[in-house]
């Protein structure tokens, strides 16, 4: 993170592509534009970019109180869901002859193009403004340098015919990118599934994260890929099977099966009160259920695994097995507090489609829904290639 020294030394210079200045605390749209371009880096320094709050276009502070709230609410844009993919970035509160100002530190992105709300912004020189279609595929090019996740990987045996062209035009794509990118819009289906990840222009694949998301066959590529639901009449897998299920296809049909699987069971029953009135409860939280489900989906492992996710229910518990343990830095001490993603592209497609509202937050959800609803405690058994969420159903 920089150091007093070294903003003033930036601060004495003009406003660059990797330096803003800003006397605004409340600009939201200001703030997260910057963090955007900065983000994408278009120039490609490799090197983190600079918004300044509290300072003139001089780079002299202004005096404004830099509040522990303000860098609250400046560090929460990271994980707000408006910025995907989501970008590496520190706050910070730093002195300045005796001024406060708050620095927001933004990494270069590993997944290039970033966009906020659905525009692709980027900074040559002093200007900030929305990418071109030039600008946004060499972005996207850059990416197949950069890239290290198994979703970002091109997919060596998939075509443009795996996939389904009509969920990602008529489904996906109005949710990824804003109307008036759309409207103006002149790329070919290629070059939109390449600013969003989708496809490997040098090796003209698609990558790992379309064939899940759109494949019309992913199974084929994925053989794990699938979630297999077992009920049984007792506390172990030896007990009698009472019923199974099998969930499969593209990533937005699981996930919305998966909905109707937390709803079933929920078990909601209702409950009579002190007052007489009655109130709902369940067995399960169904919104518990729907954040460790969707979140099994988003972080297991996908590339050296074909062991599907597995959930079980037995006598008054439920697990979910997940395929891969804890991912990157992401440790025992850490968990469930931190988040690391194994797959950030799909992380970024379930916010996309609505079925995750923040990042990072799935895991404090459901246990504060636990929580709500009268259930013990949610427990987790991580394995060196598993994990597990524990829930014991409501008494």
């Amino acid at each position: 993170m920089i150091e007093a020294g070294k903003l003033r030394q930036i601060l004495r210079e003009a406003e660059a592509d990797r330096v803003e200045k800003t006397q605004s605390v409340a600009d939201t749209d200001k703030f997260c534009q910057a963090i955007c371009a900065f983000a994408n880096d278009l120039p490609d320094h490799h090197l983190p970019g600079y918004l300044v709050i509290g300072v003139n276009v001089s780079g002299e502070p202004t005096g404004t109180p830099i509040t522990e709230q303000l860098l609250v609410t400046l560090a929460a844009h990271r994980d707000n869901g408006q910025i995907i993919p989501q970008p590496m970035m520190h706050v910070v509160r730093l002195e300045i002859d005796g001024n406060a100002v708050a620095v927001i530190e933004v990494l270069p992105s590993t997944l290039p193009p970033v966009r906020y709300k659905g525009v692709t912004y980027i900074r040559t020189g002093p200007r900030r403004g929305i990418a071109t279609q030039e600008e946004e595929r060499r972005l996207s090019e850059r990416r197949v340098d950069r890239a290290r996740t198994w979703d970002a990987r091109n997919c060596p045996d998939g075509t443009l015919d795996d996939l389904s062209l009509d969920l990602f035009k008529l489904t996906y794509l109005p949710n990824a990118v804003s109307r008036q990118v759309l409207a103006e819009n002149e790329r070919t289906t290629k070059d939109q599934l390449a600013a969003l990840r989708f496809w490997d222009s040098r090796n003209d694949r698609p990558t790992n994260a379309a064939i899940l998301l759109f494949g019309k066959d992913c199974l084929n590529f994925f053989p794990g890929a699938y979630i297999q639901y077992v009920s049984y009449d007792g506390q172990s897998q030896a007990s009698e099977v009472l019923g199974e299920s099998r969930i499969t296809g593209d990533l937005l049909s699981v996930m919305r099966e998966l909905d109707q699987l937390a709803i079933r069971l929920a078990e909601a029953r209702p409950s009579r009160q002190e007052d007489l009135t009655d109130t709902t409860v369940y067995a399960y939280p169904p919104a518990a259920l729907h954040e460790l489900l969707i979140n099994a989906v988003i972080h297991r492992n996908y590339e050296d695994s074909t062991t599907p996710i597995m959930v079980n229910q037995f006598n008054a518990r439920l697990e979910i097995h997940n395929p891969g343990s804890l991912f990157g830095d992401l440790t025992r001490d850490h968990f469930p507090g931190g988040t690391a993603y194994r797959n950030p592209i799909v992380a970024e497609a379930a916010k996309t489609l609505g079925f995750v509202n923040r990042f990072g937050r799935g895991i404090a959800i459901a246990e504060n829904e636990m929580k709500r609803n009268g259930n013990p405690r949610l427990e987790f058994d991580i394995g060196d290639n598993h994990l597990a969420a524990i829930l014991r159903a409501r008494a």
